[in-house]
């Protein structure tokens, strides 16, 4: 109970993990199941108690929902079967379509007037269905591609939405079902890097798995990057005018037209894996395992082998200063930039491996910070601790 904390009854009875469950709110009460050894639990209560199980389904069951009144619960499965049950007794009420998918069904949704039944499918289609009738009203066809199997669904106040495989949440649009009213296209790994246009009208973010989206700061829309990219994490990423540069796991730098939103021919390949980069005009200085190298008009042009570890890389825009964090040593190594050339300038000696470094937008100031949960703050004059 939620008030009190204490126990009103078990889930037991089914064989297998159980992959869905519902709760009917209205009395009778009842608690469904669907599970793995392709049966239906049905509780009964309080205190919930196994009263029966429902075995119309042949494969996994993936979904169980109660419709908003109560009066009837659904089930999808594997098998590509949508069953509608009664909901106080349990009895089958008969089969949605013959069968609902031509693929596993993975989510079922109700109508706020249980008139109507979403579901969606690995068969890469969503469908609207009568429920009085069990025959479908709409069909969804979402792509063609595997990232195009529907995972799940939901029907909240007047919009019917789904998710896709690749992690997009898609508006379905009843009127036009070729097209969704709107895509949510966000990231199905965890975000990597962080990038703001220029003009900080837009965000790039990169993830885990390679791929790019840009947002609409004012807005939030936002849509992917698309062509060849990276196909692993993304490292680094820093916007120009016109291109965004990225770097990745695959020990190479990429660019991206901001224009239309395409990966360009240009395919930098690097000498080891990048762990950071910075860009001043044309030119890109890229921090890798082994050594800290230059990009500029599509390729490599110099580099410097290095002892330590780069961790990150910030440019100077005023003085064309690079700084580099290393992760091995605790020191920011300073390098000045002649034209695409590279030579060590000094050194800046922490504690604890440095984590990051940027220097201010005019210049005049450095912050490093290390492992220690140390941030300094120096002076780019003579780059001595400065205080504020």
């Amino acid at each position: 109970m939620a008030e009190t904390g204490t126990s009103v009854g078990e889930i037991s009875g089914q064989s297998k993990p159980i992959n869905s469950c519902d709760f009917k709110s209205s009395r009778p009460f009842r608690i469904v199941t669907g599970s793995e050894d392709n049966t239906i639990g049905v509780f009964e209560g309080p205190p919930f108690k196994f009263k029966m199980t429902k075995q119309e389904h042949t494969r996994f069951v993936q979904a169980v929902r109660y419709s908003p009144s109560g009066s009837h619960f659904a089930s999808a499965g594997f098998d590509g079967k949508v069953f509608i049950y009664d909901g106080n007794t349990s009895d089958l009420v008969g089969e949605v379509g013959s069968p609902a998918h031509k693929g596993g069904v993975y989510g079922v949704a109700w109508s706020p007037d249980g008139k109507q039944l979403l579901t969606a499918s690995g068969d890469k289609t969503c469908c609207l269905w009568d429920v009085e009738t069990r025959k479908p009203v709409t069909t969804f066809v979402m792509g063609n591609t595997v990232e195009d199997q529907q995972v799940s669904c939901l029907w909240q106040g007047q919009h019917l939405l789904s998710v896709s495989l690749s992690g997009f949440i898609n508006y379905l649009d009843v009127n036009n079902p070729s097209k969704p009213l709107r895509i949510i296209k966000g990231h199905n790994k965890p975000i990597t890097v962080l990038e703001l246009s220029t003009d900080r009208k837009s965000i790039y973010t990169g993830s885990h798995d390679g791929f790019v989206t840009t947002w609409d700061a004012a807005t939030g829309d936002n849509d992917r990057v698309v062509g060849t990219g990276h196909g692993n994490q993304i490292n680094g990423m820093r916007a120009t005018d016109t291109t965004l540069l990225t770097c990745g796991i695959d020990d190479s730098l990429k660019t991206i037209s901001l224009d239309s939103k395409q990966y360009l021919p240009a395919d930098v390949k690097l000498g080891s894996q990048p762990r950071g980069m910075d860009v001043k005009g044309s030119v890109a200085v890229v921090g890798c395992i082994k050594e800290v190298c230059v990009v500029d008009g599509g390729r490599k042009v110099s580099s410097v082998p290095v002892s330590y570890e780069p961790s990150s890389v910030s440019i100077n825009q005023s003085n064309g200063d690079v700084a580099v964090g290393g992760s091995a040593d605790n020191l920011v190594h300073i390098y000045t930039l002649n034209g695409t050339t590279l030579a060590e300038k000094t050194t800046l000696e922490h504690l604890g491996p440095v984590t990051d470094c940027s220097y201010s937008p005019d210049g005049q100031y450095l912050v490093a910070c290390d492992a220690n949960r140390k941030v300094i703050l120096y002076k780019t004059d003579d780059y001595k601790v400065s205080i504020l």
